[in-house]
């Protein structure tokens, strides 16, 4: 359908009377919603004059109150579990091995748990530094005896974990010395 002068004349009125694109749409016949808008954008009409609200009596404002305190319930420690849970029947919370800050072995002076440890016969107390080239015949771990909660011997865990400071300063060292 087209739009005539007597159509667009209709279209400004309801515009100018604050109807709202689908009432206009509706009112005229035969367009679409999108089509009003379309010829309004088009004509350039300016924003629709607001539709009276109905008048509703006005309510006070309840003031804000702060909700009161929760009380405080002290909350059990989360259990600690290795492997699957699912058909676990009873977790109980056990306490987690705490690592020393200073292994305690220095040395190498004790003998491996197990001489010439491959992967395959680690366990929880030994150490886990490999020795040699992985690639050769000779390579091995190192299988001394570790303290709980750290995978390696008290003299590979002082290789392994070292200060930050420490570590800053050698690296200043190596970076001077290139």
């Amino acid at each position: 359908m087209s739009w005539t002068d007597e159509r667009v004349e209709l279209l400004k009125k309801l515009w100018s009377d604050g109807l709202s694109a689908s009432q206009i749409a509706a009112e005229l016949g035969g367009v679409t919603r999108n089509a009003v808008i379309g010829k309004v954008h088009r004509l350039g009409l300016s924003g629709r004059a607001k539709a009276p609200a109905p008048q509703t009596a006005q309510r006070p404002k309840k003031p804000v109150a702060a909700p009161p305190p929760r009380p405080h319930r002290p909350t059990a420690p989360t259990p600690i579990t290795i492997g699957a849970t699912a058909l676990k029947a009873d977790i109980v919370p056990a306490a987690r091995p705490q690592p020393s800050t200073q292994p305690k072995v220095y040395s190498l002076s004790d003998a491996p748990l197990i001489n010439n440890a491959s992967i395959l016969q680690l366990t929880e107390q030994t150490c886990k530094w490999p020795v040699g080239d992985p690639g050769s015949d000779g390579f091995h771990f190192c299988a001394r005896r570790s303290e709980a909660g750290i995978p390696y011997c008290g003299y590979h865990a002082r290789m392994a974990y070292q200060p930050v400071a420490d570590r800053r300063r050698t690296d200043r060292r190596i970076a001077g010395a290139a």
